[in-house]
This record gives C-alpha cells, structure tokens and sequence, in this order.
C-alpha cells in the first residue's frame, strides 16, 4: 500500500470539468475544479501562523483563483487528510513541526476529515491550541 506521502506527490493533474451532481453547496453543471493533494498542500502552506481558514472559504478561494465556480467537496475532503495523515507521517520521521504542512489551520473538531485521521483528532486540537486557534 502506497504512503501518505506516496499519495501526496503523486503525479497528478487539476481538472476543470462540470459538476456531475449537486453535492455540498456544489451544483450540478457548475464548473467545477478537481483539485490535486499537491494544490490543497500548497494552499495550507501559504495560511499564517494563527490563522484559520475553514474548508468551505478554501474552496471558493481555490475555485475563484482556478477560475471555476466551485472546488470537488469530495477530493477536497480526500486530499485534506492525505495532506494531514503525509505532513504527520513526516513528524515520525523526524521532520520538525514547523517544516511540516500545517493541517491544522484549515482542519478543527467539526470537520469530518478530522475524526478520520489515524493519528486522531488530539493533535489537531493541540496545534490549534497552540497557535490561539478556537474549536
């Protein structure tokens, strides 16, 4: 079985293509962008220290600068956790928490990728603890 971080730089290509079904806010027919893990793990690199940016706002922010009407809600969600469960695989390496992606700034206790993580939510909640983030 592949890595996480197998996964996450995986040669991979963003699509644009209509939405097959409405789904998450997403319209059917809408132009939608499939995001890669690599282009969710860049726009996570680029959040300040102390700052949250909630999964919605990201995909409008990814859909408006691909210049598409929405981002897939599923590969989003897909590539969130591979980014996570990669950036974590990367700390048991030995890789310093500030080298690493940080998930936790787009990743709190309501959303659903957290509960799935192998590592567990705690570490998302100290993280954004650490860094004054709320929930």
């Amino acid at each position: 079985m592949k890595s996480w971080t197998d996964r996450l730089n995986a040669p991979a290509k963003v699509e644009i293509k209509p939405a097959p079904v409405s789904i998450a806010g997403m319209r059917k027919g809408e132009v939608m962008l499939v995001p890669t893990p690599k282009l969710v793990d860049d726009f996570i690199r680029a959040i300040p220290s102390g700052h949250h940016v909630d999964v919605v706002t990201m995909r409008k922010t990814l859909a408006q600068a691909h210049k598409a009407e929405v981002t897939c809600p599923i590969y989003t969600g897909y590539h969130l956790r591979t980014v996570a469960e990669a950036a974590h695989e990367a700390l048991e390496r030995g890789v310093g928490l500030d080298d690493i992606t940080p998930f936790w700034r787009v990743l709190d206790a309501k959303t659903p990728t957290t509960k799935r993580l192998t590592f567990g939510a705690g570490f998302v909640a100290e993280q954004r603890q650490r860094e004054g983030l709320t929930g």
